[in-house]
């Protein structure tokens, strides 16, 4: 064995030293991932990193409680921006932009949501980014929700890699045709109630749902997306009271920073479909100020040419009094059963055999007619694709849980079909 000299101890290695042992015992409740991605980011050895990766999996297999995040081995799959060529920018927000991309290898096209740190950071939105991961990831399990398929980080940036669809904005085809006859309003109300009915069920609260919101895919179906106002842990009964949301789909009790349910979503669900009967919120008005007035005072106005069914359910989505609010006993089975809906078939909806009623016309994953102009021509941010030193330092905390690799990836992903009926046929937004 060849003798090496003893290299003195310094202040930053010993730091280094104390910081592994730190997310190492993290690492066992927060999941492997996320500590092999941390160790890369201190420029460990390799073959140690590969080392401790075989001693904790020895430690799993001889009865160790190590709870893995991932059935792969993360040590040899690292995701980098660099993976993918950015097309074009689908999408902006406060933190960052919505782009259209394509996986080199797989040619998988995504819509990939890149967020900058020091902006979340700033307005200490950190919990909020964690809070739409874990929704999203729940959204695979549901046609009509969003799923994740990646999230990693780098220095300056967290990527989620998002389904993909192209048949644009609710919003946008509401401010094309101004209103959609009934039998279109019920088909996108009835997906999303089954859609936010899900989330209730996993004791969670969309808060935030509007047209801006809801897209559709290649096929006519919706999908909701934007999750960063979920609350989570909060089942039929719950209460909560943070003020947030979007003022003219929101609640009168959100409003007034009273204690509020889940029949928020029930109410904003009613506001939407007022917004596609009629072409214009319930009690929207120009000035902010008169608008939180009339929604909080002025009567609810149901013009002609709807339904008796449609005037009914608006009425008891849109009544102030949340206890006598459809959806207060039995929420989403409450809507199920209304004459409204008396000709949906809810599984056959669930399962995608209702044919939509507006099908979107276009001719593959790279066609973005649908999505709004504003968007697909900015100019690609310069440094995308190219930021791939991984994240160091105590800026780790911020983020910590936030890299997630899917637990079995054998085979490669299926490519986007036209009509997105594939796992990548689903939606994206920016927070």
């Amino acid at each position: 064995m060849t003798r090496r000299d003893r290299q003195p101890t310094t202040k930053p290695k010993m730091e280094g030293i104390v910081s592994f042992f730190s997310v190492l015992l993290k690492g066992k409740k927060r999941g492997f991932s996320d500590l092999i991605h941390y160790l890369l980011c201190h420029h460990l050895d390799s073959q140690k990193i590969l080392q401790s990766d075989r001693s904790l999996r020895e430690e799993q297999e001889e009865g160790g409680d190590l709870d893995l995040q991932s059935s792969v081995n993360t040590a040899d799959i690292q995701v980098k921006p660099s993976d993918f060529h950015y097309l074009k920018v689908i999408g902006k927000g406060s933190f960052g932009k919505v782009l259209l991309a394509r996986h080199r290898e797989s040619g998988v096209y995504y819509a990939v949501k890149v967020l900058q740190k020091k902006d979340i950071v700033k307005r200490k939105e950190q919990s909020h980014v964690m809070v739409e991961r874990s929704v999203l990831l729940k959204g695979l399990q549901h046609p009509f929700l969003v799923g994740l398929h990646l999230s990693f980080q780098t220095t300056n940036a967290l990527y989620f890699v998002l389904d993909y669809l192209n048949g644009g904005e609710l919003f946008y085809h509401l401010q094309r045709e101004g209103s959609f006859h009934e039998p279109r309003a019920k088909f996108y109300a009835a997906e999303m109630a089954s859609a936010l009915g899900y989330l209730h069920s996993l004791k969670i609260v969309y808060r935030d749902l509007k047209p801006e919101n809801v897209l559709l895919d290649s096929g006519g179906h919706l999908m909701l997306t934007d999750f960063g106002l979920c609350k989570e842990g909060v089942g039929i009964g719950g209460t909560m009271q943070t003020f947030c949301g979007t003022p003219q789909y929101s609640a009168p009790e959100v409003l007034q920073g009273h204690i509020y349910s889940p029949t928020v979503d029930w109410w904003s669900l009613g506001c939407v479909l007022f917004e596609m009967l009629y072409g214009l919120p319930p009690f929207y008005s120009r000035s902010k100020a008169q608008m939180y007035d009339n929604i909080l005072h002025a009567p609810l106005i149901l013009g002609p040419g709807v339904s008796r069914a449609a005037r009914s359910l608006l009425k008891g989505l849109l009544e102030r009094d949340c206890a006598n609010r459809i959806g207060r006993n039995c929420d989403f089975e409450e809507l199920q059963s209304h004459p409204f809906f008396l000709s949906i078939n809810w599984d056959d909806l669930l399962a995608k055999k209702v044919t939509p009623p507006f099908i979107p016309s276009v001719a593959g994953p790279w066609d973005v007619r649908y999505i709004d102009p504003v968007f697909t021509l900015e100019p690609l941010p310069a440094s995308v694709g190219f930021s791939d030193r991984c994240l160091g330092g105590a800026a780790t905390e911020a983020f910590l849980g936030f890299s997630y690799i899917p637990p079995v990836v054998t085979e490669p992903l299926p490519l986007i079909t036209t009509h997105g009926s594939g796992p990548l046929g689903r939606a994206y937004t920016v927070c």
